[in-house]
This record gives structure tokens, C-alpha cells and sequence, in this order.
């Protein structure tokens, strides 16, 4: 028969619960023992029952397992302090560092955009004329890129769509395509059968002016 769950609440018929406890009781002195004995270790344990009953078990004498726990305790209560002390110090070590940093990237960031430039050195004004022609130089190589990217997707877009105008001007009539020694610049002639209007589609980079 499979025992049901047992729900963690105070058990309030007095006669049940003074069951339990004995029952309870002498399983955790018999766990305490087992662990004593399997494990080579020192076990301590103490309890008391609803009525002030003392019940006790100790692999060596009681006062001696009690007394060792003092100086255990009493070591890591004296180890602590120092250790928070130390970490402390570390924390608001940092925290100034930070702050530090913090404060010399917004004065940078200031005289960049042109601010508070009273103070600064020729040598200061020199290097920040070159970092920031630096920057504008990756800047521009990295528009000049962006465009290159577009202007292909562009003749992409482009050779499709005359392609597409290909299908069509053979199911409606005629056409004519001359392409440049360039390679890039493609002209499409359409005529029609049953018009006498001629269309010319240039597809490339628009002419000069000059």
C-alpha cells in the first residue's frame, strides 16, 4: 500500500501528535547514530518534546561537542568582521576608480563636441584635431561603402526589372537591346507591330552635366 503524502502542519489531535513525535524522535536519533557510525563523524543532538522533555544523543560527551561548537562559531564571528572590512574596502576602492573614469570620459566627451576647450593645451588640441579626423575618416569610408552596397542592389533591381520587361515586350510584340562597351549602361528599343511609337529605356549612371 502506497502511504500518502504527509501535509506539513501541526497536527492538532494531541494523541496523534504525541505519536508522531515518538515515532519521529526515535528515527532521527537512529539516523543520528547511523551518520556517527558510517561517516566517522561527530553528531550532536538535541530535543525537546511539547512537554520540556529532554532527549539527547552524542557520539562523545555532550558538553565537549557544545564547547567545540562555541570556539567554531566564536572563530568565524572574529573572522567575518575583518573579512567584510577587507571587502569593503575593495568595494569603495573600485566604486572610486569608476567614478574617476567616468568623470575623465565626460570631460572627453565635452571638449570633442567642441565644449570647455579653455583649459586645454596646444598639444591637447592637436591630439584631439587628429583623433577626430581619424574618425571622420572611417566615417566616410564606411558611408562610401554603404553606397557602393546600394548602388549594386540598385543594378540588381535594375536587371531585373529589364528582365522582366524582356517577357513582356515578347508576348507583346518586338524589342531591340544594344548594350555599351562598358558593360553597365544597356539600351532597350521597343517597337511595336501594331503602333508606330519607339520607346528607348537607357539603364545606367545618369550623364554628366559638365
Amino acid at each position: 500500500m502506497v502511504r500518502g503524502k504527509t501535509e506539513m502542519r501541526r497536527i492538532e489531535n494531541a494523541t496523534s501528535r504525541q505519536v508522531t513525535f515518538s515515532k519521529r524522535r526515535y528515527g532521527l536519533l537512529k539516523k543520528a547514530f547511523e551518520l556517527s557510525v558510517l561517516c566517522d563523524a561527530q553528531v550532536g543532538l538535541v530535543i525537546f518534546s511539547p512537554r520540556d522533555k529532554l532527549y539527547e544523543f552524542s557520539t562523545s560527551s555532550m558538553q565537549e561537542i557544545i564547547e567545540r561548537y562555541q570556539r567554531h562559531t566564536k572563530d568565524i564571528q572574529c573572522e567575518n568582521p575583518a573579512m567584510e572590512q577587507n571587502n569593503m574596502h575593495n568595494l569603495k576602492h573600485d566604486t572610486s576608480s569608476l567614478m574617476k573614469k567616468i568623470e575623465l570620459l565626460e570631460k572627453s566627451k565635452r571638449k570633442l563636441l567642441g565644449e570647455s576647450l579653455e583649459s586645454c593645451s596646444l598639444e591637447e588640441l592637436q591630439q584631439m584635431e587628429h583623433q577626430l579626423e581619424w574618425s571622420i575618416n572611417i566615417i566616410r569610408a564606411r558611408k562610401m561603402e554603404v553606397f557602393r552596397e546600394q548602388i549594386e542592389r540598385l543594378k540588381e533591381n535594375v536587371k531585373d526589372l529589364a528582365s522582366e520587361n524582356v517577357m513582356l515586350l515578347e508576348k507583346c510584340g518586338g524589342f531591340e537591346m544594344q548594350q555599351t562597351s562598358g558593360g553597365e549602361d544597356v539600351s532597350i528599343v521597343i517597337s511595336s507591330e501594331k503602333s508606330d511609337v519607339e520607346t528607348e529605356l537607357l539603364i545606367g549612371l545618369p550623364m554628366s552635366l559638365n
